[in-house]
């Protein structure tokens, strides 16, 4: 990596742009990156997205995001490896391309185009606010992939629900009902019932349960419990979640909050493809023809506080980002 470009990659990895503090990346991207033209657009919750040009109709458009999952952590290298939170996912992502656009221009390229959205790890708020601001036959994704490309991914449904138990003494617990036994009967079921289909190329779906809460004392029966669920859905158990999860459940509240139907996407000539279980931006983004998710290191570290990413990915995954400007579609 040129050493300008490891230096802007050592600064960005020392912000802080955890979810909903990352408006000050993008002031500091806006002014750090060199480009024909820049422009940031305000994504309506205090964030911001940055948008660079070469050209004002651009066959290609990079695209990732600039908040990375709390906490924060500060970055440490090696001679092989960068450690730290966003290292990969995504300001690792960040340089790998924007690494290739520096290298387009100057080549006297001038028909391509670096997207930074905001708020991808909370909902692509970021990517929904500017969906349809801009056309593109091909538009590139910068997720940690190990710099595959991927053919599909699953998709994803949340849902917030509410157990509505009766408090009562714990010495007599057949007078009441515990919201947590309530909802450990509905995981039971869940686990031992459901029985969504097995696709044939995305596996099994599956589901996390968090912001797990019943304040009840520990001789008082839970009232109420609160939570949220989130499926990691397959083509054939998208509909079959939603329909399991819409029926109706005496004492239970069930919101869906929303989610992302499984998608295909396009794996460039000479790449082999895989599959993921994690979601991006993609979908959230209309106007372009062609998808690729692609980019520098493993989806098991990120998010972890063992994030890291080795110096020599970030190089191949720049390289990879030449290759996928120059396919013909």
């Amino acid at each position: 990596m040129e050493t300008a470009l490891f230096k802007l990659y050592k600064r960005i990895l020392e912000v802080d742009s955890t979810s909903g503090k990352e408006r000050e990346l993008a002031l500091l991207l806006h002014d750090s990156l060199e480009a024909p033209q820049k422009e940031l657009f305000e994504v309506g919750d205090g964030t911001l997205n940055l948008l660079l040009k070469w050209g004002n109709t651009p066959k290609i458009v990079y695209c990732t995001h600039i908040d990375t999952v709390p906490p924060y952590i500060a970055p440490s290298f090696d001679e092989e490896k960068a450690y730290g939170r966003g290292t990969c996912d995504a300001k690792g992502q960040i340089i790998a391309l924007y690494g290739a656009c520096l290298r387009l221009a100057q080549e006297g390229k001038s028909d391509f185009a670096l997207l930074l959205l905001s708020g991808e790890e909370t909902g692509s708020f970021g990517a929904k606010a500017f969906s349809g601001k801009l056309e593109a036959p091909i538009l590139v994704i910068g997720e940690p992939t190990d710099n595959k490309p991927l053919s599909a991914t699953k998709g994803t449904l949340s849902y917030d629900l509410q157990f509505i138990g009766k408090p009562v003494h714990s010495g007599y617990p057949d007078e009441g009902r515990s919201a947590i036994d309530m909802w450990m009967d509905f995981m039971m079921e869940l686990e031992i019932e459901a029985e969504f289909p097995r696709d044939k190329v995305l596996g099994e779906t599956t589901w996390n349960v968090g912001l797990l809460r019943s304040d009840n004392a520990q001789n008082v029966l839970s009232p109420e419990l609160t939570c949220r669920i989130y499926f990691r859905t397959t083509f054939a158990s998208h509909e079959a979640v939603k329909r399991w999860m819409g029926k109706k459940r005496a004492n239970i509240n069930i919101t869906e909050r929303g989610g992302d139907v499984p998608h295909e996407y396009f794996v460039p000539e000479g790449f082999k493809g895989k599959t993921a279980a994690f979601g991006s931006d993609a979908p959230h983004l209309s106007g372009f023809g062609h998808k690729i998710i692609c980019g520098p290191g493993n989806i098991l570290c990120a998010h972890t506080a063992e994030e890291m990413v080795l110096l020599k990915d970030l190089d191949q995954a720049i390289e990879n980002n030449i290759k996928f400007y120059n396919i013909n579609i």
